[in-house]
Order: C-alpha cells, then sequence, then structure tokens
C-alpha cells in the first residue's frame, strides 16, 4: 500500500506535493511488542498503518493503562504528530500488538501540508474529531457502564479481531486495556466461568457462551 492510497485528497494535491510526500515518507517494519511512539515529547510524525495492528493507550500517574483506540491496516494515527498541532499536547504510547508495517510522514511536512492544501486540512481535522469522540466514548463506557458489561464487550471484540473462541491473553494484559487492576480482571472472569460464559485455563480464555456474553 503506498501513501496516496491513505489520503482521499490524493487528487487535489499539485504534482510538487505528491513528489514531496513520496520521498518525505519513511517505511519501517514494526515487531511485535515494539513501542512506536511515547508520549507528547515524542514528535514521531504522521503514521500510517500498511499492515498489522497496533495499539494506543494513555497510562496513570500511578502506573496503569487503558486502550484509548486500536490502530489497524488502513488508519491514519494524528497523535503520534501532536507537535504539528497547537494547542494539543497528548500523552499517548503506540504499541504494535502484531508485527506491522507502517509509513511515517514527518510532522513537519505535513503541517506545511495542511497549511498550504484546505481539503488536507478538512480530512485532518475530520481524523481528530473522530479520535476524540472515540476518547470521550471511552470515558463514558468507564464512568458509566459497569465492569462486567465492559468486560464481556471486551471479550467479544478480541473473538471477533482474533477470529477465534479462543483467546490467548494473560488477566494482566486484559486489565492494562481496560485501565483496570488485574485482581479485578481475574474476579469477574471467574464469575464469568461459574456462569458458564467462558472457561479458564492458564494464559488462555475460551468463550464457550457468545449468546451469553452478547446479552450481558
Amino acid at each position: 500500500m503506498s501513501p496516496e492510497e491513505f489520503f482521499p485528497f490524493w487528487s487535489e494535491l499539485s504534482p510538487r506535493w505528491k513528489e514531496r510526500l513520496y520521498r518525505a515518507a519513511v517505511f519501517r517494519r514494526i515487531d511485535k511488542g515494539t513501542i512506536v511512539h511515547n508520549g507528547s515529547a515524542d514528535c514521531l510524525g504522521l503514521l500510517l498503518v500498511n499492515s498489522g495492528q497496533l495499539r494506543a493507550y494513555i497510562i496513570s500517574p500511578e502506573g496503569r493503562e487503558i486502550t484509548i483506540y486500536r490502530l489497524f491496516a488502513r488508519d491514519i494515527c494524528l497523535f503520534s504528530a501532536s507537535c504539528m498541532m497547537q494547542n494539543i499536547q497528548f500523552d499517548i504510547t503506540i504499541e504494535a500488538e502484531k508485527d506491522a508495517t507502517v509509513w511515517i510522514i514527518p510532522p513537519k511536512i505535513y503541517k506545511k501540508l495542511m497549511d498550504e492544501c484546505a481539503a488536507a486540512a478538512n480530512y485532518t481535522n475530520g481524523i481528530m474529531a473522530s479520535r476524540f469522540s472515540e476518547v470521550m466514548w471511552l470515558m463514558e463506557q468507564v464512568l458509566w457502564n459497569r465492569f462486567d458489561r465492559r468486560l464481556a464487550a471486551f471479550l467479544l471484540e478480541e473473538s471477533v479481531l482474533e477470529g477465534s473462541s479462543l483467546l490467548t491473553i494473560t488477566h494482566e494484559k486484559i486489565a492494562n486495556h481496560m485501565g483496570s487492576a488485574r485482581e479485578v480482571v481475574t474476579r469477574m472472569l471467574r464469575y464469568f466461568q461459574k456462569e458458564g460464559l467462558v472457561e479458564l485455563s492458564r494464559g488462555t480464555i475460551r468463550i464457550v457462551d457468545s449468546a451469553g456474553l452478547e446479552k450481558l
């Protein structure tokens, strides 16, 4: 996938800008578990996901993590280039959940593009609004939704992403995704097992009643 496939406004760019973006874009292969971007002080650049799966999360002062969104093929991450956006300082960490390939466009180049191309600026603002909507939705879930419902939704989402009812994931990892403590996750999973919704074994969770989780 080339950089032009990420931008619906590509046809509106001048030949000079098309060449400039092609020459500036850096292609990277990222191994699973690699920290791609680490906080607002790390202005990596505009991140275009070519393949794989990345996780964007924030960390509390106590060191607790919570996933705010995930990135898949054809997704664009702006927070990895937050230095090009005035008044937005967002301490976000991005990690490769699976082996991935990405294109990275330097922030100064893309900032210049937004200054000169209204279509690029409008598209970027749309992505930013969408991301902030996702963050607000997450905060609503954390503040107002019961943990058992959130956990059920998380397990179902993981099952879809992995294409399997058998999830190879630790209770600690789930806690990191959900901004909770491992003990809370373990206690709720044991309750789910007692209710016949899942089967637990070391390092894995098998969903045995997806309809029950969906109902929850």
